[in-house]
C-alpha cells in the first residue's frame, strides 16, 4: 500500500443467525457482496461471528452451560471446510479482502479464531485468540503466539487482534514490529444495546471526577 493509496473499509455491524452456521454464513456472503458493490476494498466482521458469539456464557453459570456449549460445538466451523471455501470464493469473486471471526472446531475443542482472506480468495492467516477472557475460558481453548503475524494483502500489511487482546502490550507490539499498516480489531456484537456503553461512560465520568478531586 502506497502512502497515497485510499483504502475503503467496511465494518459489518450485523447480527448472526443464532444457532445456524449455514444461516450466518449466508449473511456473511451477502454482506461481502454488498460491501464490494459499495466500493469497499476490505470488509471486517465481528468476533466469532460464525456461527455466533457464545452469549450464553454471559448469562448462564458454568454448571448449566453444557447444552448450549454442545450446540455451539455442533455448529462451529472447521478450517478448512465448507465455510472457508464459500468465503474464499466470495472474496475472489468480488476482489475484496475479508477478515472473519469464527468459532473454530478442531478435534474436541473450540477456539476463537480470526481468518484473513486476500482479494484473490487465498486464506492468508488463521490465528486463535491467545487467552480467552473471563467466562470465555469455559467455552474456548487457548491459542498461542504463532498467529501474531502481519500478512501482505491487496490493501496492504494487515493484522488483527480480538477484543481484550488489545490490552496486551506485547501482542500489539508484535504486530507493530512487523510494520502493520491496517489493524482490524474484532469485538463481539453487543447483547445489551446502549446500556453497556452508557455505563462505561458513567464510570469514566466518575473516575475523571475523582482524579480532578484528588488533583
Amino acid at each position: 500500500m502506497s502512502n497515497s493509496q485510499i483504502i475503503r473499509a467496511a465494518a459489518m455491524q450485523i447480527s448472526p443467525v443464532l444457532f445456524s452456521r449455514e444461516g450466518t454464513t449466508d449473511k456473511v456472503l451477502e454482506a461481502i457482496a454488498q460491501a464490494a458493490q459499495a466500493g469497499a476494498h476490505l470488509v471486517v466482521f465481528p468476533e466469532t461471528f460464525v456461527p455466533y458469539y457464545p452469549y450464553f456464557s454471559f448469562v448462564q453459570p458454568p454448571v448449566l452451560m453444557g447444552k448450549e456449549h454442545m450446540r455451539l460445538y455442533e455448529e462451529a466451523v472447521e478450517v478448512p471446510g465448507a465455510v472457508t471455501q464459500s468465503v474464499s470464493q466470495a472474496a475472489r469473486s468480488h476482489q475484496i479482502v475479508v477478515v472473519l471471526g469464527v468459532n473454530e472446531r478442531d478435534q474436541g475443542s473450540l477456539y476463537n479464531t480470526q481468518l484473513i482472506f486476500d482479494a484473490d480468495g487465498t486464506l492468508l492467516l488463521k490465528r486463535r485468540k491467545i487467552t480467552p477472557t473471563f467466562h470465555e475460558r469455559m467455552v474456548w481453548g487457548q491459542g498461542d503466539g504463532a498467529g501474531l503475524k502481519v500478512v501482505n494483502t491487496a490493501v496492504g500489511k494487515l493484522g488483527a487482534l480480538a477484543c481484550w487482546e488489545h490490552y496486551n502490550p506485547l501482542a500489539r507490539f508484535a504486530l507493530m514490529a512487523q510494520h502493520e499498516q491496517i489493524h482490524c480489531a474484532q469485538f463481539p456484537g453487543s447483547m445489551v444495546g446502549q446500556i453497556l456503553p452508557i455505563r462505561w461512560r458513567q464510570q469514566y465520568d466518575i473516575m475523571r471526577w475523582k482524579r480532578v478531586a484528588l488533583w
